[in-house]
């Protein structure tokens, strides 16, 4: 599920509750579960024949009246319990609903066309197969595929992952998914979800319940109740034979409150809401079911595939190190490396600057008439130009390509040494001479060990899954 979770405020969810305990009272809603729709009957025939008897001042009245209360309070309870359970997962899917946004976007006619001349629309009334203009800050409206250009998204709203990832047109790195942002540079896509059908949308469905499924063990039970119900009505039926036989008459009410005493009331009426409960505590630990019946089928699973960032690790890459060139001046790389990351609002390019604020004990001043540059898929790089100076941070292969040196082999050795550790390697340059490197840290999430290990004895694989590269996944994988 998103990550993006929020505590659902249950106080508000009780008036709802009860608000539906009363609409579901509905016959046609109560038939769902056969044992509370037999209670339903035997209630309202209760009151029925306690109302007669107070009009008529028959002895007794209060009695049966009485029944039918409890009756009725036993039904309210099961919808009651049912209706708390649906409110907590349509209270999570309106936290996930609140990641979509209704925003206008630029329709095109053709991909080639000018974003200038593409018509305004709301992004809800796309329409599958239709060209939409996507730009840097702006959030991807649906469901899609890049038709034109190149741009670094951030997925971190579906995937957790807190990099960026390039979307491009062609290949296997075309596809984009609505409620995602475009961190820079710009995109043509093209709908290829309809309306109501996106990924965040059948995430939502998912968590409302809507598309629940009754589980075997589920199906099987209601067979069980429903036959328990069939014999007791039998026993009940045939009990006035038997007093009348014995000279004795038994009132109906108490034949009817007999009957409902012995039938399974409490499990019938919980069912439902132990299943609804069951997928709502999954949904706490960030954990989407997509039925009950996948929730059985958990039980046979001998695989886990897990998700490394957010998920093996924390979401953020922190800076852990500033490392001079050999011979080079670690002050003079930590204002270099501060200056480059001033307009970098990203959590690394945050982390970068307290790291040189640790070096230099304040962070330099963004200097007058400095121009930031941005990050971009293309030249993977960013920094500032100000004074006839500048400064860039980047990948290692972007900065040694924009900076045409070769770093020292020592430097070379030490960024090899950051991936093997599992780290994110970063070099910083001034000019064209290259300062340093960066250390991003990648931080295992305390405990992640010891769970495998838990999963390990009772049986199941553990396979971590990731975009990094290879040697910064086998550092994090061993």
């Amino acid at each position: 599920m998103s990550k993006h979770e929020k505590s659902t405020d249950l106080s508000g969810l009780y008036p709802a509750a009860i608000r539906e305990s009363f609409v579901k009272l509905d016959p046609r809603v109560l038939w769902r579960s056969p044992v509370m729709f037999v209670t339903g009957v035997v209630a309202g025939m209760t009151t029925v024949l306690g109302l007669r008897d107070l009009l008529a001042g028959a002895d007794g009245a209060g009695t049966s009246l009485h029944i039918a209360a409890w009756l009725w309070l036993c039904v309210l309870f099961a919808n009651f319990a049912e209706a708390l359970a649906e409110g907590r997962g349509k209270a999570r899917a309106d936290t996930l609903r609140a990641t979509k946004s209704e925003t206008r976007v630029r329709v095109l006619d053709a991909p080639d066309d000018d974003p200038a001349t593409g018509i305004g629309t709301l992004s809800t009334a796309l329409k599958q197969g239709q060209f939409v203009h996507v730009a840097a800050g702006e959030i991807i409206p649906t469901d899609g595929e890049v038709v034109r250009g190149v741009a670094s998204v951030n997925e971190s709203a579906i995937t957790g992952e807190s990099a960026p990832v390039i979307r491009e047109a062609g290949g296997d790195r075309s596809s984009v998914t609505g409620g995602t942002t475009v961190v820079s540079d710009w995109l043509v896509m093209r709908v290829t979800a309809e309306p109501g059908k996106s990924f965040l949308d059948r995430m939502i469905a998912l968590v409302e319940g809507a598309e629940r499924q009754k589980t075997p063990n589920e199906i099987a039970l209601n067979i069980l109740l429903v036959g328990l119900t069939l014999i007791f009505l039998f026993v009940v039926v045939t009990l006035p034979a038997f007093a009348s036989y014995s000279g004795t008459t038994i009132p109906v009410i108490v034949l009817g409150a007999l009957f409902v005493t012995l039938i399974p009331t409490t499990i019938g009426g919980l069912l439902s809401a132990i299943g609804i409960a069951g997928m709502d505590r999954l949904v706490k630990a960030n954990v989407i079911a997509k039925s009950g019946r996948a929730v059985e089928a958990a039980g046979d699973v001998d695989t886990l595939l897990l998700d490394k960032t957010g998920t093996i690790t924390f979401g953020n890459r922190m800076a852990d190190a500033l490392i001079p060139a050999p011979g080079g001046d670690m002050a003079r790389l930590a204002e270099a490396a501060a200056l480059a990351s001033l307009a970098d609002e990203t959590p690394e390019g945050k982390s970068i600057v307290d790291k040189a604020r640790e070096v230099l004990g304040a962070v330099p001043a963004m200097p007058p008439g400095a121009e930031p540059v941005a990050f971009t898929a293309q030249t993977r790089l960013s920094g500032l130009d100000a004074g006839g100076r500048s400064f860039r941070k980047g990948a290692t292969d972007a900065v040694i390509r924009l900076t045409a040196t070769t770093p020292p082999q020592a430097l070379a050795a030490q960024v090899d040494a950051i991936a093997r550790s599992g780290g994110t390697p970063l070099l910083v340059a001034e000019g064209n001479e290259i300062l340093g490197a960066v250390h991003l840290k990648d931080i295992v999430k305390p405990g992640v060990r010891e769970r495998f290990a838990e999963l390990r004895a009772m049986g199941i694989r553990t396979v971590m899954i990731t975009g990094d590269n290879p040697l910064t996944a086998a550092a994090i994988a061993a």
